[in-house]
């Protein structure tokens, strides 16, 4: 990929420019470790981190150009562009750089609270089925067909972004489904990407710490739908998928000014789910639409689930995929990783880890559990540290009413003290436990696990929330391998 500095800076016409114009730039990036000669070099300024200050570095490595908001002194052969704010350039820049990928490439969106990693893999499955090749960016890895790529961020910056999506049109992708963050929405992290499709899940209580209100939280979701009408979109065939129960749906109706279908199991909708019937290892249900229904029996279990499906299902349905593809493929979907994961070593009681971090999450859990559990409940969980601490009373409590057994203990402690979060966490615990109900917290998370599952007995249903995927605990000073589902398994060994 190579531009003409002079093409870029049509782009940003307010800039101060010193030095040469006519230059061929290679690569761009803000990171100055990735710097390769011939870079543009853009400087932003973080809360802890201030880009300017890495200048000299990324001048050595071979940066012909640099993007800045703040007299600075550069040295001589560097042009300099200065800007009033060079996130805001940066978001310009990029997309032209990497030529626009998204406009290249179906791309659908699924924002929401809970559900968007099983949602973006629910609709994989069916175009793949459909024939078609596909990309994901999401939580869990980033793929190009089945090219796995690491991931920092729900959504990537607007560099990794659009460097990832020229690489997806390179390999003639055809579609690219994409969990899309509150925080990407609201710091632009997708700028230049142009959606076809978007859908919302649902949205519940979370990353307050940094919106500060609900309102502004469901605001940054609703900005997906508004760019579904954005002016200068070229493409054709937009649809907003919606889930009517939702409190919020009615919102995301109101941001968008394409085709709307909504899904639902009790408002009228578009698409309904109907006879739902929820089993340990799977589920069953029709969902109706406009031109007929289709009946499933699917792999994966939980009402939160069908909503999944009926999500997928309106954006197949939006892109016009068979109802028959779409019946084959989500009956041989199995699972996402740290999704409502049974974990087997050939234990007498039901052992399932799952991703939940939220108080909705939670509760779905574990409403799940309680349709097949025959005995006892036993939910081992914890919330991260430095984020919204006013969630953690609130899912020590739902944990106390619908779990028989709660072990409170750490997630990603962060910078945090571990025990100033149980304490937080014991707070809502005791408003909903009752006396036949026990709590226990162990600060530990292996040691946690290794509890919950002793005092498990035959037909018992532990759930082991908040971490999912994850391979690894963020702790004060470091960052240690821990997989949930590993720890489990090798506990559950140790026992036999």
């Amino acid at each position: 990929m190579k531009k003409n500095l002079e093409q870029l800076l049509l782009l940003i016409p307010d800039a101060s420019i010193t030095g040469e114009r006519n230059k061929i730039i290679k690569a761009v990036t803000h990171d100055s470790r990735n710097v390769v000669p011939g870079t543009l070099f853009i400087c932003l300024t973080g809360n802890k981190v201030d880009g300017h200050e890495y200048i000299q570095q990324a001048v050595e490595l071979g940066a012909v150009a640099v993007l800045v908001e703040k007299q600075i002194a550069v040295p001589a052969g560097i042009t300099v562009i200065q800007v009033e704010n060079t996130r805001t350039a940066m978001q310009l820049i990029v997309p032209a750089f990497f030529d626009y990928p998204a406009r290249e490439l179906r791309m659908i969106g699924v924002t929401g609270t809970n559900g968007k990693t099983t949602t973006t893999y629910l609709v994989r499955s069916i175009l793949k089925a459909a024939g078609f090749k596909t990309g994901v960016i999401g939580t869990i890895q980033t793929l190009i067909e089945d090219r796995v790529l690491p991931v920092k961020n729900t959504t990537p910056d607007v560099v990794e972004l659009q460097r990832t999506l020229a690489e997806m049109v390179d390999a003639d992708i055809d579609y690219v489904i994409m969990e899309v963050s509150s925080h990407a929405l609201a710091l632009d992290r997708v700028a230049g990407c142009e959606f076809d499709i978007g859908a919302f899940t649902n949205i519940t209580q979370d990353h307050l710490d940094f919106h500060g209100t609900f309102d502004r939280y469901t605001d940054a979701k609703a900005k997906l739908f508004r760019l579904l009408g954005q002016e200068g979109n070229i493409k054709q065939g937009k649809a907003a998928v919606i889930n009517l129960d939702d409190g919020a749906g009615k919102v995301m109706l109101e941001n968008t000014s394409c085709r709307a279908i909504t899904y639902s199991i009790h408002t009228s909708a578009d698409i309904m789910a109907k006879d739902i019937e929820v089993f340990a290892t799977g589920s069953s249900f029709r969902v109706t639409y406009w031109q007929g229904e289709i009946p499933l029996k699917l792999k994966i279990t939980g009402v939160f689930n069908v909503y999944n499906v009926m999500a997928a299902v309106g954006v197949a349905l939006a892109e016009g995929i068979e109802s028959t593809v779409i019946q084959k493929a989500l009956e041989q979907f199995e699972s996402v990783p740290g999704r409502f994961e049974l974990v087997d070593a050939g234990q007498s009681f039901t052992v399932i880890v799952d991703y939940a971090h939220t108080p909705d999450g939670l509760e779905n859990i574990l409403k799940t559990a309680k349709q097949f559990a025959k005995q006892r409940i036993i939910a081992v969980f914890g919330c991260g540290g430095d984020r919204d601490r006013t969630k953690r009373p609130i899912m020590g409590k739902i944990a106390a009413e619908m779990a028989d057994v709660v072990i409170a203990t750490s997630d990603n402690p962060r910078s945090e003290d571990p025990d100033v979060i149980l304490t937080e966490i014991e707070a809502g615990i005791k408003e909903g436990l009752t006396p036949n109900k026990q709590y226990e917290k162990i600060v530990d998370r292996r040691q946690a696990i290794g509890r919950a599952l002793s005092i498990a007995q035959a037909e018992d249903v532990v759930i082991i929330a908040g971490k999912g995927h994850e391979t690894y605990q963020i702790l004060k000073d470091r960052t240690i391998s821990f997989d949930d589902k590993q720890i489990a398994i090798e506990i559950l060994e140790e026992m036999k």
